[in-house]
């Protein structure tokens, strides 16, 4: 990956991202030694304008950053650093030097997603995902069904703690059968996201 060294004398922004949440956790700069050892250790390391010297993310309080994926943006001068965090990103303890909690459980469709075309593309057994697949699209829009009917009885009898429960059960089922058509969870955001157009008409 080619970055811009020079324009800051040495030094590139470097803009720390939660790979899961995609919360911003904190901006650090970076040199070209730094930059390498990022990607030799795994571990985001920066430099230190203050003390002129390389500094890892972590080494003192343990919480590190471990590395998920760098990107340069257009003008190849500021990295984008996706990292998974042991802990607190900030020095004063909060999960973000913004003062932000670092939590975002939607995205967690987004992981489960993923999950699941994995096991459809390798189908390991023992797996009750891989079950659901082999068992064809008829069982896997039967599950679907069973899951919804138990969520509205637990919705209608005002039980939201079970209510929660079986929804889930029909949002995971209902995934494994997108899946298993070439869908995805994705593929409804961007059908309600249309919706939401004041413009949108009903097919």
């Amino acid at each position: 990956m080619e970055i811009d060294f020079n324009k800051m004398d040495g030094l590139v922004p470097a803009i720390i991202q939660d790979a899961k949440t995609l919360k911003v956790l904190m901006l650090g700069f970076m040199n070209e030694e730094a930059y390498k050892k990022t990607v030799e250790t795994g571990k985001v390391t920066f430099y230190s304008r203050t003390r002129q010297t390389l500094w890892t993310k972590g080494e003192t309080s343990g919480n590190f950053l471990h590395v998920v994926s760098i990107t340069a943006d257009c003008d190849k001068d500021t990295l984008l650093v996706k990292a998974i965090p042991d802990g607190p990103v900030c020095h004063t303890g909060t999960d973000t030097c913004w003062a932000e909690v670092n939590d975002n459980p939607i995205m967690f469709l987004t992981e489960l997603q993923r999950f699941i075309e994995k096991r459809h593309e390798e189908m390991p057994e023992g797996s009750y995902t891989t079950s659901l697949f082999k068992d064809g699209c008829h069982r896997m829009a039967q599950k679907v069904g069973e899951e919804a009917l138990e969520a509205m009885i637990e919705a209608v009898a005002d039980n939201n703690e079970r209510l929660v429960y079986e929804a889930s059960d029909m949002l995971y089922h209902l995934i494994v059968l997108l899946t298993s058509k070439g869908l995805s969870i994705e593929d409804l955001a961007r059908e309600l996201q249309e919706r939401h157009d004041p413009n949108w008409h009903k097919h």
